[in-house]
């Protein structure tokens, strides 16, 4: 067997298993957990267990399941949230395109699933590769940290 020698990555191995909501806990915590902006009734994070670099996570600040328990104006808060983000990785990543959506309950994919949040996840052609397909391995080429740092201070630049 082949290994990638990734020495940066055991602090993610070693993510200390927290209790309670992680997007509850986000929304009164520092920069520390990754958090890019917050908004009045939403927020935006990093996906420390990304699927791509810039893997992002926007959720509503309230603690709620489903989007039909969404007040109107945190509706039109979460999706502006949203489009704030997308703009946020076009500038600093600049994908080719993105995945966006939402998973709701274990059945339909959320691993997270008791306070609803939007996955918005940055994708390039041919980021698909040999890696996840012959190794089941994905190489992500961006520290959390420097991401973290540089979607900050863009967003602090733009807003």
């Amino acid at each position: 067997m082949d290994k990638l020698w990734a020495p940066w990555r055991i602090k993610y191995v070693r993510v200390r298993k927290h209790k309670g909501c992680v997007f509850c806990r986000a929304a009164k915590a520092k920069a520390k957990d990754y958090v890019v902006f917050r908004t009045k009734y939403s927020l935006c994070m990093l996906n420390i267990f990304p699927y791509n670099n810039g893997h992002l996570m926007v959720s509503p600040l309230r603690h709620i399941k489903e989007p039909a328990r969404l007040r109107k104006e945190e509706i039109v808060d979460l999706f502006q949230a949203l489009t704030r983000a997308q703009k946020l990785l076009g500038q600093v990543v600049k994908p080719e395109g993105y995945n966006i959506g939402i998973n709701i309950s274990r059945s339909g994919g959320a691993g997270i699933t008791g306070h609803l949040h939007c996955h918005i996840v940055p994708r390039w052609h041919g980021d698909t590769n040999f890696m996840p397909v012959i190794t089941g391995t994905k190489v992500i080429s961006q520290s959390l940290g420097e991401l973290h740092r540089r979607l900050r201070a863009f967003n602090n630049s733009l807003y």
